[in-house]
C-alpha cells in the first residue's frame, strides 16, 4: 500500500484548506458550490445540478464546497450530504454520500454513500426521501 497521496487527493486537500480560509473570510459559500457544479461536465454536471435542485427544493440545508465538491450543511455548518463527481478521482460513477450527522441510522447496518450514473424520476423520489430523513 502506498503512503503517498495521488495528484487528485493532494488537490482535494488544497481545496479543503482554501474552503476553510474562504469561510473564515465570509466568502459566498453558495456561489462556490454553484461554481464547482458549473466546472463539471457531462453526466457529472447533470447529476450535481439535479442533487442541488433537490436539496434546495426539499430541505433547508446550506450549500458550500467540501474538498472541492458540492456539499450541503445543517444550521451548525456540518456537512450532511455531498456529491463527488466521477471525474474527481477518475472512477466510473459519481457518488452521493451522507456524513455521520445525517439522520439515516437504521439498525446496525446502513449505506452512507450511493454510486450514481443516472437519476430517474424514481431515483429522485428515493433521494428526496433520504434527504428528508437525513435532516429530520
Amino acid at each position: 500500500m502506498s503512503t503517498t497521496f495521488s495528484k487528485e487527493e493532494k488537490a482535494a486537500m488544497r481545496a479543503a484548506a482554501a474552503e476553510a480560509k474562504a469561510a473564515k473570510e465570509g466568502a459566498d459559500l453558495e456561489a462556490a458550490c454553484l461554481a464547482a457544479i458549473a466546472d463539471m461536465t457531462g453526466t457529472d454536471k447533470e447529476l450535481a445540478e439535479t442533487l442541488h435542485q433537490l436539496v434546495k427544493s426539499h430541505t433547508t440545508l446550506g450549500s458550500k464546497t467540501w474538498y472541492g465538491m458540492p456539499a450541503y450543511t445543517n444550521a451548525d455548518g456540518k456537512v450532511i450530504v455531498f456529491f463527488q463527481s466521477s471525474a474527481k478521482f477518475k472512477v466510473r460513477y459519481a457518488t452521493i454520500g451522507f456524513q455521520p450527522d445525517a439522520q439515516l441510522d437504521e439498525g446496525n447496518f446502513w449505506p452512507n454513500a450511493y454510486a450514481v450514473t443516472k437519476l430517474t424520476a424514481a431515483d429522485q423520489k428515493r433521494l428526496v426521501a433520504l434527504l428528508t430523513r437525513a435532516v429530520s
